[in-house]
């Protein structure tokens, strides 16, 4: 009887672009929508070359804080094609872009929790996603006191989740490793 070695893991890897992509694509809300916010970025790996077959996916709340999800038991509220999940798969620049509206101030343990967007980014040899949170910049006051944004010791870490202003909504790049890597969450 012969044995062969075993194989490496391709969790992610090969099937990404075949399992995981959205109808909706990187359209949290349709083309169009009144308020919409553009979220582009660039998910880089630890050497600081672009990671081109990630994929970045996001879930938020609405504009007033609600969670069109059964554990939210004040319910979302009417935000026509607001779909809030989001996934887009980086290009050969490892760039992706997320079209939503901004969320809104979340309650949470110990108060309400800065506007922010839930992210994960797939990518090829990560046998696991990694969970970070996209903040926004003219929110300083809701982010100084957010309990999560706080939990994040260091000033330089912290600033990796705070996204910058851009001409047609925000860029937040993601570092997966290395100096600068974005602070991720073990959930």
């Amino acid at each position: 009887m012969s044995t062969y070695p075993t194989t490496p893991s391709q969790t992610v890897g090969p099937y990404l672009h075949i399992g995981l992509p959205w109808p909706d694509g990187p359209f949290a809300v349709a083309e169009g929508t009144p308020g919409a916010v553009w979220i582009r970025g660039t998910v880089r790996d630890g050497a600081g070359e672009p990671v081109t077959d990630a994929l970045v996916e996001t879930w938020q709340a609405d504009p007033d804080g609600r969670f069109d999800h059964p554990a939210d038991p004040r319910g979302a509220r009417a935000y026509p094609g607001l779909r809030a999940f989001g996934r887009c798969p980086t290009d050969g620049e490892g760039s992706y872009g997320i079209l939503t509206l901004k969320p809104g101030t979340v309650p949470g343990p110990g108060g309400g929790q800065a506007p922010h967007i839930d992210v994960s980014v797939f990518a090829r040899g990560m046998l696991n996603r990694v969970v970070t949170r996209l903040y926004f910049p003219e929110e300083e006051t809701a982010n100084a006191a957010d309990p999560v944004l706080r939990a994040v010791g260091d000033r330089a870490a912290r600033a990796t989740l705070v996204a910058a202003a851009a001409p047609d909504g925000y860029r937040f790049d993601i570092r997966l490793q290395g100096e600068g890597e974005t602070v991720f969450f073990d959930i």
